[in-house]
């Protein structure tokens, strides 16, 4: 391991010892309790491709990357969220389709849940501008679910930046098998 990898290593760890602590705490009962090494483990193997590494960490990873996204033909910020993706090491496959709600339909999710974009990874739908590292924590977390989501396209998520770098408070939702919904990740909170 070289001094860079290593450096990027320790940063990959200090940012993901917050983010360990509250995974621990918010694992669901009746699921096996990871160890504080597991996840860790498991998140810096996404963390490293955020931040930036060679690709050998995906290629160790048994998480799939292979990632279709379904657009329309005048959606610029759909392609935003795209790059953001390919940037964190998915690879995407684009489809351009006049309307998305046969296929949201088809998938079961509910048209109260639509964005502007809908990608599927690995059995999962994730709909409309949900960062990467959400579907990274999605498919290392297997829930029984039909995927994430974040309604409608707020401000500052992935590929709707703007240049006054405004940023709007959104959540990324889990979506059940039911149609329920339960918060999957905060984004943009203030204290």
């Amino acid at each position: 391991m070289t001094g860079k990898d290593l450096g990027a290593r320790r940063s990959a760890m200090q940012l993901l010892t917050p983010v360990t602590a509250a995974a621990i705490h918010s694992q669901r009962p009746g699921r096996p309790v990871l160890s504080p090494a597991t996840l860790n483990r498991r998140l810096l193997l996404g963390a490293a491709v955020l931040i930036g590494s060679s690709g050998s960490a995906c290629a160790r990873s048994r998480q799939p990357r292979d990632l279709v996204v379904y657009k329309t033909p005048t959606c610029p910020c759909c392609d935003g969220w795209i790059a953001h993706m390919r940037q964190a090491g998915f690879t995407a496959t684009v489809n351009v389709l006049p309307d998305l709600a046969p296929l949201r339909s088809r998938h079961g999710l509910p048209d109260t849940l639509a964005s502007c974009h809908t990608g599927l990874i690995d059995g999962y739908l994730v709909e409309g501008h949900v960062p990467a590292a959400d579907v990274l924590r999605l498919l290392a977390q297997r829930p029984r679910a039909v995927g994430l989501a974040v309604p409608g396209m707020p401000l500052g998520s992935p590929g709707m930046e703007t240049p006054q770098g405004r940023q709007d408070a959104y959540d990324t939702l889990l979506v059940l098998r039911s149609g329920a919904t339960r918060v999957f990740a905060r984004h943009n909170q203030t204290a």
